[in-house]
């Protein structure tokens, strides 16, 4: 049975978290990992996402493989080197701030027979919106004409009602 293999290195996430979405795809067909992924709402998805399509890539690109027949055989999380950074604290000591990586690495099997699509996937790229074109003056204005300036004057507020002022909050 064949498989294929992506690894990502270096991922600034910790391990445990990292985990947690990684074992939600273990056993799944690549359509449906990759739908489950694009449909989780935390960080680690952009990242097992764009392993898994780099895995189904390496399949159908390199071993000519049918992505239909792929599923998600094994995906192993592993601790990184960690960086340590440090923070005050009280009567002048220092706590240890570890800023966590982790290595993934994914496998992908292959199947006898090829599962139908459950999901259809759609990228969308984003488009380079268009500038209005500035329109060119042919004929240059000289500088020292000035534009009529427009001064509004308000009107004064009217009082309302007619009568004297009837309420007052204090005691005369």
């Amino acid at each position: 049975m064949q498989t294929v293999v992506a690894k990502l290195k270096y991922m600034r996430m910790s391990p445990r978290k990292a985990r947690i979405y990684a074992n939600i795809i273990k056993g799944l067909t690549a359509n449906d990992a990759e739908a489950q992924l694009m449909l989780s709402p935390h960080r680690t998805r952009d990242y097992l996402l764009r392993l898994l399509r780099s895995a189904v890539a390496n399949a159908v690109h390199n071993e000519k493989l049918n992505p239909e027949t792929l599923y998600v055989k094994n995906i192993i999380v592993d601790n990184g080197p960690m960086t340590s950074r440090w923070t005050p604290r009280a009567r002048g000591s220092a706590s240890q701030i570890q800023k966590k990586t982790s290595h993934i690495t994914i496998e992908l099997g292959v199947k006898e027979t090829a599962t139908p699509k459950k999901y259809t996937i759609i990228t969308k790229k984003k488009k380079k919106e268009e500038k209005p074109k500035k329109e060119k003056k042919t004929a240059k204005e000289p500088k020292h004409v000035h534009e009529e300036k427009t001064i509004s004057v308000e009107k004064p507020k009217e009082k309302r009602g007619s009568g004297p002022k009837m309420f007052s909050r204090k005691a005369i």
